[in-house]
C-alpha cells in the first residue's frame, strides 16, 4: 500500500455508481449489520453474566447502552479522524479495536471490566467502522445512492437474524467466555471490509493536465493551485437551515423509534403468551425489515420521488408513529403480529432513508462532518428514550402508555421535519428566484439602454464614415489624374524623337497639295 491515502473526496472525480462501488456496498452491508445488531445480540449472554457476577438485569443492560452510546456519541471523533487520515486506515484500526474489546471481555473478572472492554473499546471500534463506511458509500454512488443506502441498511436485520441464534449456540457450547472470544474473532471481518474501501483517485488525463498547467505557470501557479487544508470538523454545516431542521427532527425521532422493539416481547408476555411465541415477534419484524429497506431504496431513487425525498422520509415517520399509536391498543397475540408487520415496513423505510436525506441536504464534501454531529445529538436521545419509557412503565404498569409516548414522539419529529422544510427551505429557495428575476429585469433595462446608446453611436459613426469615404474618393481621383498626366507626358516624350531630319522632296510635295478652305497649314515637323 505504500502509505496512507487520504481520501478527501477526490474533487472533480465523478461517482462511478457501480464497478468497485458494489464491493464497497458489500462492506457497508456487513459493517452496518455488526454496528446495529451486535448490541442486541450481546443480550443473549446476560443471564450467564447475572449468574457469574451476581448482578441485576439493569446492570447487564448497561453493556448494550454503552455500546450504542459509543456508536452514536463518538461521531465527531470519527469525523476528525476520517478528515485527517482517510476512511480505510480509520476502519482498519476500528476493526482491531472491536475485536480486541470482545477478546479482553472474555477474561473479565467483574462487570466493570466488561463495561470498559465490550462496552467502550468494542463500541469505539464499531463506531470507527460504521461512519466511514457510510462516507465511502456516499462517494461511490450518486444516481444509485438511494438504492445503495437501502441495500446497506438491510444488513442490520440480516445480521440480527444471524447473530442472535449464533450467540445462543455459542453460549450453550462454550459458555459466555468462549462465546465472547469467538465473537471477537468474527469482528475481525471488519478489517476485511475496511480493505475494500479503496479511495477514489482522479483519472490520469486530469492529472496530466494539472501537471502541464502547473509546469507552464511555474512555481507561483503551483502554489496558487494548492488545495486549502481540509477542516477536521466543519461546523459550517450549522449555517445550513436544512441541516438544523434535520438534526432537531432526528433527535426527536430517536426518542421513540427504538422503544417498541425493546418492549414488544415483554408486552406479549404481559398478555399471557409463551416466551418462544413472544420472541417470534422480533423474528417477524426483522424478516419484514429485510425486504422493506431495499424496496424503499428503489422507490426513493425514482426521478419524481428523489427530489421530494424529505417528504417521503416524513411519511415513513408518520407511518411508524401511527403504527405505534394503533399498536398500543393491541389485546391479543394476532394484533401484535399485525403490529410487527406494519412496524417492520415503516421501520425499514426510516432506516433506508435517514442517511440518504442527510446526504441530499449537506452534500458529499460536508457529509463526513455532518454525520458525526448528527450522531452526537442522537446519542443523547438514545440514552434518554428507552430509559424514560422504562420509568413510565414502572410508574403506570401499562404498556399502552409506553407505545403511545413512542408513537407521539415519532409523529412529532415527522411534523417538525415536513413543516419546517416546507416553510423555511421553500422560502429560501424562492428568494434567490426573485433576486434572479430582479436581476434579469435590471439586466434587460441595462441592455435596452445600451442598445439605444449603441444605435446613436452607430448613426454618428456612419456619418463620420461617409465623410471619410468621400475624402478618400477625392484623394484617389486626384492621384489618378496626376498619374494620368504623368503617363501622357511620358508617352509624348517617347513618340517625339530627339532629332528630326526633313527631306526637301517631301516638303515640295506638301506645299504643292491643295488645302481645303478653313484648314490650317501644318508645319512638316508637326505633321511628322
Amino acid at each position: 500500500m505504500g502509505g496512507v491515502a487520504v481520501d478527501t473526496g477526490a474533487a472533480g472525480v465523478k461517482a462511478p455508481d457501480g464497478g468497485w462501488g458494489w464491493a464497497v456496498l458489500a462492506g457497508c452491508f456487513v459493517i452496518t449489520g455488526f454496528s446495529y445488531a451486535f448490541p442486541k445480540a450481546v443480550s443473549v449472554f446476560f443471564k450467564e453474566l447475572i449468574r457469574e457476577f451476581g448482578v441485576g438485569y439493569s446492570d447487564t443492560a448497561w453493556i448494550s447502552s454503552i455500546l450504542l452510546a459509543m456508536l452514536y456519541g463518538t461521531g465527531p471523533l470519527c469525523s476528525v479522524l476520517v478528515n485527517r487520515f482517510g476512511c480505510r486506515p480509520v476502519m482498519m484500526v476500528g476493526g482491531l479495536f472491536a475485536s480486541l474489546g470482545m477478546i479482553l471481555a472474555s477474561f473479565s473478572t467483574s462487570i466493570i471490566h466488561i463495561y470498559l472492554s465490550a462496552g467502550v473499546i468494542t463500541g469505539l471500534g464499531l463506531a470507527l467502522n460504521f461512519q466511514p463506511s457510510l462516507i465511502m458509500l456516499n462517494r461511490y454512488f450518486s444516481e444509485k445512492r438511494p438504492l445503495a443506502n437501502g441495500l446497506s441498511a438491510a444488513g442490520s436485520p440480516v445480521a440480527l437474524c444471524c447473530l442472535s441464534p449464533l450467540g445462543q449456540v455459542l453460549q450453550y457450547q462454550y459458555g459466555w467466555r468462549g462465546g465472547f472470544l469467538i465473537l471477537g474473532g468474527i469482528l475481525l471481518n471488519c478489517c476485511v471490509c475496511a480493505a475494500l474501501m479503496k479511495p477514489l483517485v482522479a483519472p490520469k488525463m486530469l492529472k496530466d493536465k494539472d501537471l502541464e498547467q502547473a509546469s507552464e505557470e511555474g512555481p507561483e501557479g503551483a502554489e496558487k493551485k494548492k488545495k486549502p487544508k481540509a477542516k477536521l470538523l466543519d461546523f459550517s454545516v450549522f449555517k445550513d437551515c436544512g441541516f438544523l431542521i434535520y438534526t432537531v427532527a432526528a433527535s426527536i425521532m430517536v426518542l421513540g423509534l427504538f422503544v417498541p422493539p425493546v418492549f414488544v416481547v415483554s408486552y406479549a408476555k404481559e398478555l399471557g403468551n409463551e416466551d418462544t411465541k413472544s420472541a417470534l415477534l422480533l423474528t417477524i419484524l426483522g424478516f419484514i425489515d429485510i425486504f422493506a429497506r431495499p424496496t424503499c431504496g428503489v422507490i426513493a431513487g425514482l426521478k419524481w420521488v428523489r427530489p421530494r425525498c424529505v417528504y417521503l422520509f416524513s411519511f415513513a415517520l408518520i407511518f411508524n408513529g401511527t403504527t405505534d399509536l394503533i399498536g398500543s391498543q393491541a389485546k391479543d397475540y394476532a394484533s401484535l403480529v399485525v403490529f410487527c408487520i406494519f412496524f417492520g415496513v415503516s421501520y425499514g423505510m426510516v432506516g433506508a432513508l435517514q442517511f440518504e436525506v442527510l446526504m441530499a441536504i449537506v452534500g458529499t464534501e460536508k457529509f463526513s462532518s455532518a454525520i458525526g454531529l448528527v450522531l452526537l445529538m442522537e446519542a443523547i436521545a438514545v440514552l434518554v428514550g428507552p430509559p424514560g419509557a422504562g420509568r413510565l412503565l414502572d410508574a403506570t404498569k401499562n404498556y399502552m402508555y409506553v407505545f403511545l409516548l413512542a408513537g407521539s414522539e415519532v409523529v412529532l419529529s415527522a411534523v417538525v421535519l415536513a413543516t419546517c422544510n416546507f416553510l423555511f427551505i421553500r422560502k429560501k429557495s424562492s428568494t434567490p428566484a426573485d433576486k434572479l428575476e430582479n436581476i434579469a429585469v435590471t439586466d434587460d433595462a441595462k441592455t435596452a439602454m445600451c442598445s439605444e446608446l449603441a444605435e446613436t453611436n452607430d448613426e454618428e459613426e456612419k456619418g463620420t464614415r461617409e465623410e471619410q469615404e468621400r475624402e478618400t474618393e477625392k484623394e484617389v481621383v486626384k492621384e489618378l489624374k496626376e498619374e494620368g498626366e504623368e503617363t501622357d507626358k511620358e508617352k509624348v516624350e517617347e513618340v517625339r524623337p530627339e532629332s528630326v531630319t526633313v527631306d526637301s522632296e517631301e516638303v515640295e510635295r506638301f506645299l504643292k497639295e491643295p488645302q481645303q478652305n478653313g484648314d490650317m497649314a501644318v508645319s512638316p515637323e508637326t505633321c511628322l
